[in-house]
């Protein structure tokens, strides 16, 4: 018997004022079905699963769901005097009141006259949901995610990783028969994500998750939804149920249109020279040949135009329309040591420009010794040296000090013991596990304009070489288009990929990275990932993603 459908759209389109999010998209997922939604960042993967929920309503085509819904967005909003049991509660109740109405079908059955069919509805119904199970699933859900336990903890106290960890854990245990996920891995470590990889694999319902996990993507997906526009300018649903071999798929279908794409621009320009020289002759000097008709001037041009004009017609009917392909990652050579010596030189001089590159450099870039930050991170006895070119992976569980280090090494928060030398004249290009608050509250600032005003910042501080400064267009993150655009207005995902221009406008020597595949496409992980190998700076990153960590495995490993 074929499985029963749950999640159906036909023909959704949404978007705003002169950007269209969603043309046209179809889309059906069955139970035992768990589509992954892939694609780049702002290409509408989180307003696909806001409609599918229906806190979005489409412009045109509908969406059909069928049984119960579970969502955990990206970002929470937390009403004052929420609290971890609030969540718990609204779970458990929407368990115990099918617990309550097979209570009432059983109360009320009648024999002789009872309607079996309902009875047995809410029997299966019951078993489904294994009613009698919550609290315990609840429990372990956030005993096995690290999320807080205490039902009467505030959400507004805790971490952003905390609260969504405490919503996670909550949604899971629901067995909802429609589950959407929008990046559930961001503040999991490798406990919690092998767990709900467990839970994800057993689901009976329908399951949507966007995700750029390329593991839980091999582990878990039985279909990838790429919501990059395809050559045709349509999403692409690949059956593959492995990353590589969709990844092979796509970056053939990419190969094929960037070659369609040259060679039509080039037939354009080639046909466009021709319909010059066309033109141009009707204003190039003509003269007959001496003795002959003296109308045969105008004859000639008008057979000129006709001849162009033709051109025109050819190049027209000829000419086929290929849409500019998606930009990929063009990441910058970074320079691996600061333009002077690093010894006898003032470390709060702004850098001299025009200074001769050391050619040698004494001693590591960064260097901190025994770093402790009261409750949150301690290594007595430890050294953590970067040299140039150097690279660091920093892995552990959540709460073990990894953000705290890292923002040690960036020298964002204060030592209660050790020290921290940074070598003069070194740049860092820092990646924080969370942008900074003010890209989503400031109301009208673009993109372009952030990124002017960090320059400044950076410029006044005298940490950046005005000749090594990195254009943000030159980068492949964002379009022209989105950097026109207030911050506030662009995905998580493109305020992350803004983030990530930032960590790199000064043309750092050193890359401090804190779960640098947060939010961002599957797609970029991967060209990032390879970038990190190859470049030139020194690189620190600390990550959960088990991809990424497999392809840095010969890389020096600080585990806390």
């Amino acid at each position: 018997m074929a499985e029963p459908v749950c999640v159906v759209a036909r023909g959704v389109t949404f978007g705003y004022p002169g950007r269209p999010v969603l043309d046209g998209l179809d889309l059906v997922v069955s139970a035992g079905e768990r589509l992954g939604l892939v694609g780049e960042n702002g290409a509408g993967k989180t307003t696909l699963l806001r409609v599918l929920a229906g806190s979005l309503q489409p412009t045109a085509g509908s969406v059909a769901r069928v049984g119960s819904l579970a969502v955990v967005d990206q970002e929470l909003d937390v009403p004052p005097g929420t609290t971890i049991g609030t969540l718990v509660e609204q779970t458990s109740a929407a368990t115990r009141a099918v617990a309550d109405e097979l209570e009432e079908a059983i109360a009320g059955f009648d024999h002789e006259t009872g309607d079996l069919g309902a009875y047995a509805d809410a029997m299966t119904r019951y078993e489904q949901l294994a009613a009698w199970d919550v609290d315990r699933r609840i429990d372990e859900a956030l005993t096995r995610f690290g999320a807080p336990r205490d039902v009467t903890r505030e959400l507004a106290t805790l971490s952003v990783g905390e609260r969504y960890r405490a919503r996670l854990a909550c949604r899971i245990a629901e067995r909802s028969d429609v589950l959407l996920l929008d990046e559930p891995t961001n503040h999991l470590d490798a406990a919690g994500i092998d767990y709900l990889t467990g839970r994800l694999q057993q689901w009976a319902g329908a399951v949507v998750i966007v995700t750029h996990d390329r593991r839980l993507l091999d582990d878990v997906m039985t279909a990838i939804l790429d919501l990059d526009p395809a050559m045709d300018g349509r999403p692409a649903l690949y059956g593959a149920t492995r990353y590589a071999d969709y990844r092979f798929a796509k970056d053939r279908m990419l190969l094929r249109w960037r070659a369609r794409y040259r060679a039509e621009r080039k037939r354009a320009l080639v046909l466009a020279a021709q319909l010059d020289r066309s033109y141009e002759g009707l204003s190039d000097e003509w003269r007959p040949p001496k003795g002959s008709n003296k109308n045969r001037r105008a004859t000639h041009a008008r057979g000129h135009v006709k001849a162009a004009d033709r051109l025109v017609e050819k190049l027209k009917a000829e000419a086929v329309e290929v849409p500019v392909p998606p930009l990929s990652l063009a990441f910058p050579d970074l320079p691996s040591l600061p333009r002077r010596a690093s010894t006898g030189a003032d470390p709060d001089r702004p850098l001299d420009p025009s200074a001769d590159r050391a050619a040698a450099h004494a001693g590591p870039l960064l260097e901190i010794r025994a770093p402790r930050v009261e409750g949150r991170l301690d290594l007595p006895g430890r050294r953590i040296d970067i040299g140039a070119c150097g690279r660091l992976l920093v892995v552990g569980p959540n709460g073990s000090g990894k953000s705290t280090l890292l923002a040690a090494l960036a020298g964002s928060v204060d030592l209660d013991r050790g020290t921290r030398v940074l070598a003069p004249g070194v740049r860092l290009g820092v990646l924080a596990q969370e942008g900074p608050a003010e890209h989503a509250a400031e109301p009208t600032t673009t993109a372009f304009d952030a990124y002017a005003r960090h320059a400044l910042r950076l410029l006044e501080s005298g940490t950046l070489d005005p000749d090594q400064l990195v254009p943000v267009a030159a980068l492949g993150l964002l379009t022209e288009d989105d950097l026109d655009r207030p911050l506030r207005e662009l995905s998580v995902g493109q305020r992350r990929r803004f983030d990530l221009a930032c960590a790199l406008l000064a043309a750092p020597h050193l890359l401090i990275l804190d779960e640098p595949t947060n939010h961002l496409s599957v797609g970029l992980v991967d060209e990032l990932t390879e970038a990190l190998r190859l470049t030139s700076a020194a690189v620190v990153v600390a990550t959960h993603d088990r991809r990424m960590r497999a392809d840095l495995a010969d890389w020096p490993v600080l585990e806390l």
